[in-house]
């Protein structure tokens, strides 16, 4: 399926007016949301990326000072979509914490709304290269469960990418990002990028950086030229391939 055909042109039932971009996804519909979450209406299932919690207090313990809002930020996004969707199930597809002694760092508070993000549905964390040894330690200081990868639908759900054709795969990852012309310095945007098959999701961690969709690590991952979807502020911007610097 060409990454153009995947779009849907109509307009799907949106529980929000948010300006998300329906597509179908190796069969399955879903919305590509401006905040970079995935929901997928028919599960009830919301899907987010690379949250990167403690990115912050991991930078300052290596005498890096940064400010110290970026949990707070990005669980305020995320409890945010929650609230607008009431998902049945909520999956964090990996490197939800920075690294492996996050949740010693992590303020009590922010471990609470960690936990009520559990209350009343399925909570799932994604095995990623960051926190996957935080997971395997966590003990009861974590609500939901751990899984290496979830299927749903047509879909299967996984951190890392794997090579060669993968339809119905969504990861994360690699933090893809676009860069559109805006004067002499251009605007760099968080993106998702999608053949109509694969899916790769932006970070959704407020620090969490990102890697230029033209970058081999990601283009390698599509034999034919994909659809870049730019997260903007009231609205996810479709863009062809052939229009990225």
């Amino acid at each position: 399926m060409s990454a153009l055909r995947a779009l849907r042109r109509e307009r799907l039932a949106d529980p929000t007016p948010c300006g998300s971009l329906w597509i179908a996804l190796n069969g399955t519909e879903c919305a590509l949301r401006c905040s970079g979450a995935l929901w997928l209406p028919a599960e009830r299932a919301l899907v987010v990326a690379d949250l990167h919690l403690e990115k912050g207090s991991g930078y300052a313990a290596r005498g890096q000072l940064l400010p110290p809002y970026d949990t707070a930020d990005t669980l305020a996004r995320l409890e945010a979509e929650v609230t607008a969707l009431d998902p049945r199930t909520v999956i964090l597809l990996g490197d939800s914490f920075h690294d492996a002694r996050a949740l010693g760092r992590i303020a009590p508070e922010h471990s609470l709304r960690l936990a009520a993000l559990a209350l009343g549905r399925t909570l799932v964390w994604a095995e990623g290269n960051h926190d996957v040894a935080l997971l395997a330690e966590r003990g009861g200081r974590l609500p939901g469960e751990v899984a290496d990868e979830v299927r749903l639908a047509s879909l299967v759900l996984r951190h890392e990418p794997q090579p060669g054709r993968r339809p119905g795969e969504v990861a994360g990852h690699l933090h893809p990002c676009i860069k559109l012309a805006r004067g002499r310095a251009g605007l760099r945007r968080r993106a998702f990028i999608t053949d109509g098959e694969r899916l790769l999701l932006p970070a959704f961690g407020a620090y969490a950086g990102g890697l230029n969709a033209r970058d081999p690590a990601i283009a390698a991952l599509f034999a034919a030229p994909p659809l870049c979807a730019a997260l903007g502020d009231r609205k996810v911007h479709p863009m062809p391939w052939g229009a990225l610097g």
